[in-house]
């Protein structure tokens, strides 16, 4: 890396978000200093006018407009090919980025190398905490709670909701499972390391599918609370069904990838029994979200696959 390289690429991957694209934006031009950044911004071929204002409003991001949605992680990939930077930061374009959390999360790096994936803290627009900036990784154990219910009833008990870490507020420094993509910083030798993203992820499970193959190269994800972001939950996602779908479709392909052959069945038994009794509970109690679940169910056969082996990208 010469003189010239940015201390950090920023990397958003933007669909049909021009609103909150332009107010991401917005926060990190007027919040990040002390340190050289780039802004890259994949837009996975919106049709609400994203391109036409990010051209007109913000001139020196590097704008990469594709015309296919090829999704979360290829659209990373992409950028990150072109990213010059020796930290990759990824953010939601529905991040708004508190002042100075940009150089307090590189300067956290650079006092932690050996962790190599970085993450911060996430709050709601209300300011009350949003603890998706990190999970434990699925284990069987967290699966059968799934399944059973267990994980919905006793929602952040740290032995009933083993992914949620529990009550833990995200306000002390720790090692986590998995990072999430929302805001996520990894040091650019890692990232070329790992080969980036698993590109047969079109959403959802990449992180994980990242952190579960940095640690078996000794790499540990950790947090900080002093990198802070205020993040929408689900702004960037289409609809509540077409979210679920990606979720569990995401989770069966971590299983596929990563779980051994009796693992691996007691697992997507789990998910299946688990999205089963959802459906059914929803199919009695009719409301505004109740074919989130059915909707899932009746593609069962499709999910429980997994996300094909990735093609040759369109677009590369």
């Amino acid at each position: 890396m010469g003189a010239d390289t940015p201390d950090v690429s920023i990397v958003i991957v933007s669909y049909n978000t021009v609103e909150m694209t332009r107010a991401c934006l917005r926060s990190i031009f007027a919040g990040t200093s002390g340190l050289g950044f780039e802004v890259i911004v994949v837009d996975n071929a919106s049709v609400d006018g994203s391109v036409e204002v990010i051209e007109a409003e913000f001139p020196t991001v590097r704008l990469l407009p594709l015309p296919v949605n090829v999704g979360f992680a290829r659209g990373v990939n992409r950028a990150a090919a072109e990213a010059t930077g020796a930290y990759l930061l990824l953010l939601n374009p529905d991040t708004v980025v508190e002042p100075g959390a940009v150089a307090k999360l590189v300067v956290f790096a650079r006092a932690h190398p050996s962790n190599g994936i970085y993450g911060g803290r996430t709050l709601r627009p209300d300011g009350e905490l949003e603890p998706s900036s990190c999970w434990a990784l699925p284990s069987p154990w967290s699966l059968f709670c799934f399944a059973t219910g267990l994980s919905t009833v006793f929602h952040r008990n740290r032995l009933l909701d083993p992914e949620s870490m529990g009550r833990w507020p995200r306000d002390t420094v720790r090692e986590v499972g998995m990072v999430t993509g929302c805001l996520m910083l990894i040091d650019r030798h890692v990232w070329d390391e790992l080969d980036g993203f698993d590109p047969r992820f079109f959403m959802y499970a990449e992180e994980a599918d990242l952190c579960i193959r940095a640690g078996q190269r000794g790499w540990r994800p950790i947090i900080t609370p002093e990198a802070t972001v205020v993040h929408s939950v689900g702004g960037s996602s289409p609809s509540k069904a077409h979210t679920n779908a990606w979720l569990l479709r995401g989770r069966a392909t971590l299983l596929h990838k990563h779980w051994s052959t009796p693992s691996r069945q007691f697992g997507l038994a789990m998910l299946w029994a688990g999205s089963g009794l959802r459906a059914a509970l929803a199919s009695a109690h009719r409301g505004p979200r109740s074919a989130v679940w059915p909707q899932a169910w009746r593609e069962r056969g499709e999910w429980l696959q997994g996300y094909p082996a990735a093609q040759e990208d369109p677009v590369h």
